[in-house]
């Protein structure tokens, strides 16, 4: 069997899932051998708005890109976002294959939006009248920016690293760029088709500029 044909037996799973966690649940399914399209099924798609054929997420990437999948089976309840303010509780499933390598995983969105507000307005008045002490919470490991077109996918994640440095394009040193391209290696934003392209004209350099900054990173 192929993984292909192995991912497909997951789909009555996804549409399964989505039955009983009702419509505020977006489940979908990822073939990771399709960064740029790599949604093949997915069930209450009105949360999101994405559909068959849509991309992987920044956090996917990063995960496919580095294999933090390698020693986990599933990561749970890490804080999502979506277009319009959306908020969401997001947990993802890691599908192995008999080589144990990654070949799909299915993503679970809750969208806890109209929660968060409420808890918002909660703390707000609670701050206000000093009845309530800081809670001490771990630091989210994970986070996911969930877009709807391979355009925004990367677009998003060239953005928030590039922002990180805080300096205009035309007046980065060459260590910057270096360091931003590397950034964005680790993110895995070079597995989608075009984002050399999309970089090279963030950053003001040519393409062939960002192959040898990449030789450099990767001897």
């Amino acid at each position: 069997m192929d993984n292909l044909e192995l991912l497909k037996k997951y789909i009555p799973l996804i549409e399964f899932i989505a039955e009983i966690c009702g419509p505020a649940y977006e489940v979908v399914l990822h073939d990771v051998s399709k960064p740029e399209a790599s949604v093949i099924a997915i069930k209450n798609n009105h949360i999101t708005g994405r559909k068959v054929g849509s991309p992987m997420t920044d956090l996917a990437l990063k995960i496919l890109k580095n294999k933090q999948y390698v020693d986990k089976d599933y990561i749970t309840n890490y804080d999502g976002y979506g277009e319009g303010g959306k908020n969401f509780l997001s947990s993802t499933y890691f599908i192995k294959n008999e080589k144990q390598e990654l070949i799909g995983m299915i993503c679970v969105n809750n969208d806890i939006s109209d929660i968060k507000q409420l808890q918002d307005s909660y703390n707000a008045i609670m701050n206000r009248f000093k009845f309530r002490e800081e809670d001490n919470k771990d630091e989210t490991k994970y986070e996911e920016y969930i877009e709807k077109s391979l355009a925004s996918v990367a677009n998003s994640i060239i953005a928030r690293t590039i922002k990180k440095v805080n300096v205009p394009a035309e007046r980065m040193t060459i260590e910057e760029k270096i360091k931003i391209i590397n950034d964005l290696d680790s993110e895995g934003i070079f597995l989608l088709k075009g984002s050399v392209s999309q970089v090279a004209k963030e950053l003001n350099i040519s393409e062939s500029t960002v192959y040898r900054y990449l030789n450099k990173i990767h001897p």
